[in-house]
């Protein structure tokens, strides 16, 4: 696949000191057309609903029955532009980890969640010098690129990456629900998150048990390996994941209900605790997201569940992941480090290698949480111990990188400590003696479960 125009050349004639007017006219523009848009299907400063805010570009190809040019509604892609420059002189850095980099991320997430916007499923950042793709799956969003730093000799390459991936857009969204301490309630989460997300909002949803030893999830809901196995697939390049794959259902009255679909663990995977085992796997923890590659056109969501410890296990179902999703315990101080540690650590160590901006870590929620004013004041004490880099005086000033991370709500310079929780239930860590995920059977968790769905996914 060849751009059409001369990107070389675009790219000489643009100053490094370019303002955001240039960059959109010179960079911008030609880059909408090299993506597939002609001048009928984008709109410039595009209302996206929520106030005064408008992003500097929409667009909707033309098999929509308007044209999108004549009537600016149903946008598929955003484009937040910024300069080289500002008008003053100063460099625009949109660098990872950057001041400018975050507030850009942070505008084109605002306006994929507009009202005007929420047809949209990708939104570009960008200032000729860097740019990134990123993906909405109903409110989750996520990068899909690296955060590519633009060359002569790359750019053609960045807009066919960046053009195949929006024509040929994923299906499901893939979580891995972890953090990298036990008894947090990982499998309850996921047995009872696809359990909603299945029942109650209609979505096609598969589960993946990819725990050797414990093996909790496949055991809570009854389930058994079939003929194909999760640990046969691994090794055999020529097996069909599909064949792994069982239905579990709850029956009433003698009729069966579909509620998720289950990969399940088998006593093989144990096998692969061992490293020469682990050496046969061609691609190693790689493996598992190239295994399940044929099964994200078919679902809405694919839930891994995996054990605690940094291993190949865990490891495996954090690179097949976009998101991950992190339960901690606001009264076991270790689950809130761990969790830094899991943000801080684990998860780049598998953008690295991935190379492609993913996966992201989702804000944390507290589960099982039963508070006293006192027990909360010292989750929140130790959260911000943390997430502090400096003092100044009495005023403590806190990680701009993490703090998302834990206080999702923060905004304009206000912190707000509310953090997402499921309360206390006996009856959810029980719902295991029945084969039943609790959400299934008793509304009070049924409810929690829907709110967690609600708060974080659909």
């Amino acid at each position: 696949m060849s751009t059409q125009h001369n990107w070389q050349n675009i790219l000489s004639q643009l100053p490094n000191n370019a303002i955001e007017a240039v960059v959109s006219s010179s960079f911008v523009q030609p880059l909408l057309s090299d993506l597939g848009f002609s001048h009928q299907e984008w709109y410039p400063l595009f209302p996206t609903g929520k106030g005064a805010d408008k992003v500097d570009y929409a667009a909707r190809r033309n098999f929509h029955p308007t044209i999108f040019k004549h009537k600016p509604v149903d946008p598929e892609l955003l484009i937040e532009v910024k300069g080289r420059a500002t008008q003053a002189g100063a460099t625009i850095n949109l660098a990872d980890k950057t001041p400018k980099y975050r507030e850009a991320k942070a505008q084109i997430h605002r306006y994929l969640l507009s009202p005007n916007c929420q047809s949209a499923q990708w939104g570009i950042i960008t200032n000729s010098t860097h740019l990134q793709l990123f993906r909405k799956h109903n409110k989750v969003i996520f990068p899909v690129s690296e955060n590519y730093l633009i060359k002569p000799n790359n750019i053609n390459h960045i807009i066919n990456e960046i053009k195949n991936l929006i024509n040929q857009p994923k299906k499901a969204l893939s979580i891995c629900v972890y953090n990298d301490k036990g008894g947090v309630g990982k499998t309850t989460t996921v047995a009872n998150l696809a359990s909603v997300l299945g029942k109650d909002y209609g979505q096609k949803v598969l589960v993946i048990d990819f725990d050797p030893q414990q093996s909790d999830l496949t055991a809570s809901i009854g389930q058994s390996s079939g003929n194909q196995t999760l640990s046969s697939c691994l090794i055999n390049t020529t097996l069909n994941i599909q064949n792994a794959v069982q239905s579990f259902q709850v029956k009433s009255k003698s009729v069966s209900t579909p509620i998720f679909d289950i990969i399940t663990a088998d006593s093989d995977l144990e096998k692969f605790m061992d490293f020469n085992e682990q050496a046969k796997v061609q691609g190693n923890f790689a493996r598992l997201r190239r295994l399940i590659q044929p099964l994200v056109s078919v679902y809405d969501y694919i839930l891994f569940d995996c054990p605690t410890n940094w291993t190949f296990f865990s490891k495996s179902c954090v690179y097949a992941s976009d998101v991950v999703l992190i339960p901690t315990q606001h009264d076991n101080f270790a689950s809130l480090k761990n969790a830094k540690k899991v943000i801080e650590q684990f998860i780049p160590e598998i953008q690295k290698n991935r190379n492609d901006g993913g996966p992201v870590a989702l804000p944390i929620f507290f589960n099982q949480h039963r508070p006293s004013e006192t027990s909360l004041q010292r989750a929140h004490h130790e959260i911000q111990s943390l997430l502090q880099i400096a003092k100044k005086g009495k005023k403590v000033l806190l990680d701009p990188e993490l703090m998302p991370y834990f206080y999702p709500k923060k905004s304009d310079g206000v912190i707000n400590t509310n953090i997402f929780h499921i309360p206390q239930y006996a009856i959810i860590s029980s719902g295991g003696f029945s084969r039943i995920p609790a959400s299934l059977l008793h509304k009070t968790a049924r409810s929690y479960y829907l709110k967690l769905a609600e708060e974080y996914f659909i």
